[in-house]
Order: C-alpha cells, then structure tokens, then sequence
C-alpha cells in the first residue's frame, strides 16, 4: 500500500514507525515466553495441585488465571488516570520507559522463583510483570495517531504485531535450544535450566525497548503548571462525555470487550490447559506456540489484505466466526496433534484479530485531537478489564466444575455475543466529532 505523503512531517516517517514497532519486538518476548510457553508450565511444576490462598482453596492452575486477571485488574483501575496525566503533563514516553522497566525487572526476578517456599516470589513477580507489560501497552498504542495518518493505521499496526511474532519466536527458540540441551549449559535437569528464560527476558525486554524509546516523538515540555492529578480525571471525563454520545463506538467496544475477554483467555491460559489435560511437557508447550506465532504472522497480513478488499468489520466478523469453533472444537481435543492443528488456528486469527482491532479504534477518535492517551485509555481499560473478565471466566468455571475442558467451552459465548453487537457497528474512515467541552 503507497504511503499518501503527509503535511506533518513527524507522520509517515519510516524510522519512527519501524522504531515504535520495535517496542512491540521487546516487549512481546515477555507475553510470549513468559506468559504463553515457559512460565505457566514452570508454575505448574513447582506448585502443589491445590494451594490455600487468604483461607481460599483453589487449583494451582487456578491461581495462575486470577493472578493474570488481578494484574489486569490493577492496570485498569489506574491506565485512565495515568494516560490523562500523560497526555495533559505530555508525559507518555516518560511512562513508558516506567512501565518498561519496572515490567522487565520483575520479570528478571522471576528467577529467584524455585518452589513452594518461594510462592510469593512467583505470584508476586509475575503480577508485577504483568502490571508493567499492560501498562506499558497504554502509552505505546497512543503514540498511533501520533506517528501514522489514517490511511497508514491498519498497516503500522499489523508491523507492529508481526515484529513482536517475529522477536519473540527468535528469543523462544534461543530458551528451547537451552533448555533442550541443558548440558552444555551446566544444567543438571530441563526444569533448572527454564529461570534462566526469565533473566533473558527481561533483559530483551529492556534493551530492546531503547530503539522506540530514542525515536518515538519526545514528550511536551511546555504545558502549564497544574494539578495533573485533578486534570488526569477531567480528561477522562471530557472523553467519555464525548464516547457515550456516539452510540457507534460504545458498540464497538462492547464488541471488543466480550471477544478480546475470550482471545486473552486463550493465549494466556492455552499452555495450563495443554500441561493439565494432555500432559504437555516443556518441549511441547514450547512447540505449541511457536506454531501458534509463525502462523500468526501469515494471519495478521491476511486480515490487513481482506480488511482492505471487504472492510474492517467483514473481516473482524470473519475471524470471530472461528474463534468460536475452536472453542467449541476445544472442549473435544484429545490428543497432542488435535492440540497443535488447533494452535494453528488461533494462530490465524489472533494476529489479525488483535492488529485489526487496534487500528479499527483508531478510525473512531476525533479528528485532529492530541490527547491520544486519554482516548486510547478507553480501549486500554476495556482491554484491561475484559482480561480480567476472560481469565477469571475461565478459572471461576474450573473451579466450580472441576474441568478445563468446560473454562474453553464456555469461551464461545463470548465470541457469539460480540458477533452479534458487530453487526450493528459501523466502521467509518472520517473523524467527525469533537470533544465535548
């Protein structure tokens, strides 16, 4: 697609949009390898099968779902109050250098995790980590209309999504040549070798993170002086008395809440799912996803090509449509190739559910606005909280069943309802409204 030239030269600059992706790069090593391959089977591994927490029996699989959705839970609480104070203190790359390093350390810190004794460690690094990857999220999205017209949204944010797939495989396939052949490391067993995963992490994570740190547009220093608390929250509420106004939008995020809710579910929960009810090692799991993220890159390039043939929503729609049978198929899975033919396709639509969905917001702002972060804010929160939603779905209906199989099961229904509401949307490439004074 030809780049339409832009009057602001900070736009459709192919340095600092390479740049912002390589945030992507960085930091989705930490959601791939920790969150998705390494760490949930890891956790499995050192846990007990079922752990007392504040006087709450539950499955250490379980736990591992409603430590994701606290996390989540928090970012969300505080993601509208820090994006407002971004925008109006011009502070965005300022938060996220925070949110990139304290994510990355905790997640160095993981190493320090080795069993029972050192649950707190696990559950609390893992948070913390958790916390600093969301919450990083919030200001990298917002930097969107920032570096990229209109036209250009679908395919940054598709190059953002494919650099991550692209990054974190590489760093995937580094830990499996580790931990498969832990001897010629100095590792005893398999499992000792797996910490060291976090430590290069965290250490990719930060480093890597210094390219979009140097060339994203530099934060504004010349806002006058004012309570930034107090003015974080009148941002917010000035975009939300203009979102609750256009009925459009609040679809689209209901639709974007139900079907992100189950997407997230999926990726950060599939890994416990293949350990618990097919016995998955470490090998395996780690097999699993590279699968689910080669074949993700093919799928967030499809959807950008079938979103320009047929639209953004006829695409979204699409993809929607499968997710609901896998997880429908899911429930029935018994064996390790049903598994990874499955993964396959996740893969396929999650990159483009994911890349789409973000640009697709995009079209929604107001023309011309600069309090990108507190717009983006909306999206982030609703992300944050239907995280929250999906995971804690998940393991809430484990628990009350005893079975993994049903948590998939019950998926689907989130991605019928939010097929339904995206009927109704409709996807518009002019910004028409103006924020409410």
């Amino acid at each position: 697609m030809e780049t339409i030239p832009s009057a602001n030269p900070a736009l459709n600059n192919k340095k600092t949009i390479n740049g912002w992706a390589f945030f992507d790069w960085a930091n989705s090593a930490f959601a791939l390898v920790i969150t998705v391959a390494i760490f949930p089977g890891y956790f499995l591994e050192l846990t007990d099968d079922t752990v007392n927490i504040l006087g709450l029996r539950m499955t250490d699989s379980t736990l591992y779902a409603w430590s994701i959705a606290l996390a989540y839970l928090m970012i969300a609480a505080l993601s509208p109050l820090l994006s407002g104070i971004a925008d109006y203190g011009g502070h965005k790359k300022a938060f996220l250098r925070f949110f990139t390093m304290l994510g990355s350390f905790a997640c160095i810190a993981l190493f320090f995790f080795r069993g029972m004794d050192t649950l707190w460690i696990g559950v609390g690094g893992f948070i913390l980590a958790m916390f600093g990857f969301a919450g990083g999220i919030v200001f990298y999205n917002s930097f969107l209309p920032l570096i990229a017209t209109e036209d250009q949204y679908d395919r940054v944010s598709a190059k953002g999504f494919i650099y991550g797939y692209i990054g974190s495989v590489i760093l995937l396939v580094t830990n499996l040549i580790i931990i498969m052949n832990f001897e010629w490391f100095g590792f005893s067993e398999s499992i000792k070798a797996v910490p060291a995963a976090f430590v290069m992490v965290g250490l990719w994570w930060l480093g890597f993170s210094q390219i979009p740190l140097r060339r994203l547009p530099e934060d504004k220093t010349d806002n006058p002086k004012v309570n930034l608390l107090t003015k974080g929250y009148e941002e917010i509420r000035r975009v939300w008395q203009t979102l609750k106004r256009d009925r459009n939008t609040m679809l689209f995020l209901l639709a974007f809440f139900c079907f992100n809710a189950g997407v997230n579910a999926v990726l950060y929960l599939a890994a416990t799912f293949a350990d618990k009810e097919l016995q998955f090692d470490a090998t395996g799991l780690i097999i699993l996803v590279l699968i689910l993220q080669l074949v993700a890159v093919g799928g967030a390039w499809a959807s950008t090509k079938l979103s320009k043939l047929k639209g953004n929503r006829f695409s979204l729609m699409i993809q929607l449509v499968i997710w609901t049978a896998i997880c429908i198929t899911g429930y029935f899975v018994t064996t390790g190739m049903q598994f990874y033919m499955l993964a396959a396709a996740v893969g396929l639509v999650m990159g483009g559910v994911q890349a789409l969905s973000r640009s697709t917001y995009a079209k929604f702002l107001p023309e011309d606005t600069q309090d990108t972060a507190s717009y983006y804010s909306f999206y982030d929160v609703m992300d944050k909280l239907s995280t929250v939603m999906g995971t804690f779905m998940f393991g809430f209906v484990e628990q009350i069943t005893g079975g993994m199989r049903n948590s998939v099961a019950s998926l689907a229904v989130l991605f019928v309802i939010s097929l339904m509401v995206l009927m109704k949307v409709r996807v518009v490439h002019m910004k028409k409204h103006v924020v409410a004074k």
